[in-house]
């Protein structure tokens, strides 16, 4: 505990006051975390308060009576315990404070990069001649508190979007996602794929304007059926998505969910509002039986996601989540057509063959090159060429009413995406999504994914 005479602190005082210095004394609670002003009791003397402190301030202090320092500086560097003496520095000066109009901590330094010269009178605004009676005078003075409101409201609003990413009406973008409704003037980029998936040939072959005509490399795990339903049932599926909300998603896109809820960051799951997937896709389910690729398919998660070309939707590269859902993602591919892109972030290579015509005019797939004799065959295999795999991009035609079903190396290894530009008119996209093995008969939670398929295979569900 630190104390003080009276008479030593006059002198203090009067000394300091002759060198044109005023310094602040004070005390710091603790508990409470708060400086506060030591001010002197009834008989003009220092009070006695534990762990008093000396305080350095920012700015000069006058030598001004004690009342014309009610209170402490606008910004305070951190405390100190020192002796009855203070250090020359720690002794410092204030402007006068009827110069500068605190506001709150750092008032001080906002106001001085904001001061202005003073209006000359000719720049000042007439009164407005409305305000010549009271009831005048109060109503142009509502007028204007609505409009400061507005700018306030506005303003707010201007930040809340800008958190969130979105800044229009159905926008729902968050993070690095963007749509035309949340950009400037000037889009995005998208780069042109190199290679085009062949669904006859299994083939990705390099097309005519990338650097890689001519050559071509196995493409397995895509699965691209051509009028999957018909026009009549198509119209019928939208008609009757179209009856209920589209939420708005990431990208420009619109969605609706049937599905449980999840968190795959922490890996928790609940079935929650989930009731099942919508009527309508009873038949499409039956359908998919006759698919090769889709046998034993029980669908347990359907998302209907909406593109249009006005808002700029489109789905970023990326993989589907694999905690949950299952090796294979079936997507049926409605309104318009559009175009599959898949990529490649790891570090390996791709080997690229040189393509080759039969008889029939059609490419042979390279794998077929072992089985020529001849040296056409050993010239074409020595010919091969590796590339980084960063530096190939596949595109996936999907034509309207088509279905598309990705797998193996073509759902854990290569990314997916629909780009903007392939986005002409309306489309609606409805993929399918299966159990992982961990929810499936002698998985960890068995009882979970059997309980989420009965709800899914009701087919009474409605959007979550």
């Amino acid at each position: 505990m630190l104390t003080h005479t009276h008479t030593h602190t006059q002198a203090l005082d009067a000394r300091r006051a002759a060198q044109g210095q005023r310094f602040v004394r004070g005390y710091h609670t603790a508990a409470r975390g708060k400086t506060k002003r030591q001010r002197p009791n009834r008989a003009g003397q220092p009070r006695a308060a534990p762990g008093r402190v000396w305080l350095r301030t920012r700015f000069p202090l006058p030598a001004a009576p004690c009342s014309a320092m009610a209170r402490p500086g606008p910004a305070l560097l951190p405390t100190r315990r020192l002796g009855p003496e203070p250090p020359p520095h720690y002794i410092s000066q204030r402007p006068p404070r009827c110069t500068t109009a605190l506001k709150g901590p750092g008032g001080a330094a906002r106001d001085a990069g904001k001061a202005r010269p003073p209006p000359s009178p000719a720049a000042r605004p007439a009164p407005s001649p409305r305000a010549t009676s009271p009831a005048a005078g109060r109503a142009e003075r509502e007028e204007r508190d609505g409009e400061r409101t507005g700018r306030r409201t506005a303003g707010r609003m201007d930040e809340e979007e800008a958190e969130r990413g979105g800044s229009g009406p159905g926008c729902g973008c968050k993070g690095i996602r963007s749509c035309l409704l949340c950009e400037g003037p000037a889009p995005p980029t998208q780069g042109d794929d190199h290679f085009t998936y062949c669904p006859s040939t299994g083939l990705a072959e390099g097309n005519e304007s990338s650097p890689f005509a001519g050559w071509a490399f196995p493409f397995p795990g895509v699965f691209v059926m051509e009028e999957f339903v018909s026009e009549d049932e198509e119209a019928e599926m939208v008609e009757v998505m179209d009856r209920d909300e589209w939420k708005p998603s990431q990208s420009g896109r619109k969605k609706q969910d049937y599905g449980p809820k999840v968190n795959f960051k922490k890996q928790r799951l609940k079935a929650g509002c989930f009731t099942g997937l919508p009527s309508f896709s009873k038949k499409i389910v039956a359908q998919m039986e006759a698919c090769s690729v889709l046998g034993g398919f029980l669908p347990v998660e359907q998302c209907n996601l909406d593109y249009r070309p006005e808002r700029g939707s489109a789905i970023d590269p990326h993989f589907d989540d694999w905690w949950l859902w299952g090796e294979r993602l079936v997507s049926l591919n409605l309104l318009s057509k559009t175009v599959l892109s898949m990529s490649c972030d790891s570090e390996d290579s791709i080997q690229l063959f040189p393509t080759f015509s039969n008889e029939n005019g059609e490419l042979n797939p390279p794998g077929s090159l072992t089985q020529n004799s001849g040296k056409q065959g050993c010239s074409c295999l020595l010919s091969s060429r590796l590339v980084p795999s960063k530096e190939v991009t596949v595109a996936i035609h999907l034509p309207r009413r088509s279905l598309v079903v990705l797998y193996g190396e073509a759902r854990y290894k290569w990314k997916h995406a629909i780009y903007r530009r392939h986005i002409q008119h309306r489309r609606v996209c409805v993929t399918f999504r299966e159990l992982s093995a961990e929810f499936r008969a002698g998985g960890k939670h068995e009882e979970l994914g059997k309980e989420l398929l009965e709800i899914a295979l009701s087919f009474r569900g409605t959007p979550v």
